[in-house]
């Protein structure tokens, strides 16, 4: 069974090597970049990946670009910042080895927060559908938290993908910006309207969801402030998805005018 593995990137030079290097024993390795300023093409190039230069579409289409130059029957997909431990790659090279019936894999994913692995708070065993089947699964469009759309059975995988990701504060408030940002254009997108008491609602949910009902508290500190930051991205995309809003509105009366 040829395997082969795609990641997007931008910017990832701190850590494309690491996430490659887990899967350089693939069949071929294809990465979509989208305009990145530092060493991450170079240092795929090197590592021997066939490197795409991009424009950025939004999470979902640009994976499915990337699946588009995929040439293995079997697809794995990764991000910049996830890697595969020898364990998870050994899993892999076994099940595939004899043919697999199954159209895709699910696997656990173990995420790190400014430095720890996290258990709780809704983060593990966070299942992922990375590796299917080619032409048997596509991507869905969404310009955030896209998921993978698969026509077949899904089996299930033991060992963790390894996720480090939010590095620091300044990641972690990077990311509240982008996610807020995504999630209320995408929410603009389907009629969605925010308010302030939505945001707040909303916001207060999540971090109840994330600290108390999914027990981030058990994560000491980091579970602590991934609740804070969960409920900070879901009052900002509401409140941005009232500020789309109102902008669309004032279009509105200007085309009527």
């Amino acid at each position: 069974m040829s395997l082969s593995v795609i990641v997007i990137t931008r910017n990832e030079e701190d850590m494309i090597g690491r996430c490659l290097a887990s899967v350089a024993w693939a069949d071929e390795i294809i990465v979509l970049d989208s305009g990145s300023t530092d060493r991450t093409v170079a240092l795929c190039r090197q590592s021997g990946a066939r490197v795409v230069e991009t424009d950025w579409p939004g999470f979902g289409p640009q994976k499915n670009r990337a699946l588009d130059h995929a040439t293995g029957t079997w697809v794995l997909s990764l991000d910049a910042d996830e890697y595969l431990t020898q364990e998870a790659q050994a899993e892999i090279q076994a099940v595939l080895a004899p043919g697999p019936k199954t159209d895709a894999f699910r696997m656990p994913r173990l995420s790190s927060y400014c430095g720890r692995f996290m258990h709780h708070g809704g983060w593990y065993p966070d299942y992922v559908t990375r590796l299917f089947r080619r032409g048997h699964a596509r991507f869905s469009d969404d310009l955030v938290h896209e998921r993978l759309l698969v026509s077949g059975p899904i089996e299930t995988l033991r060992e963790p993908l390894r996720h480090e990701t939010y590095r620091d504060l300044e990641e972690v408030l990077r990311k509240v910006d982008d996610y807020s940002s995504a999630g209320a254009a995408m929410a603009a997108q389907s009629g969605q309207r925010g308010g302030v008491t939505l945001a707040l609602a909303h916001g207060l949910w999540s971090f109840v969801r994330t600290y108390f009902i999914r027990k981030g508290l058990l994560d000491g500190a980091e579970g602590l402030m991934l609740a804070i930051s969960n409920a900070e991205t879901t009052y900002y995309k509401y409140m941005k998805l009232r500020l789309l809003g109102k902008q669309r509105d004032r279009v509105g009366k200007l085309s009527r005018k």
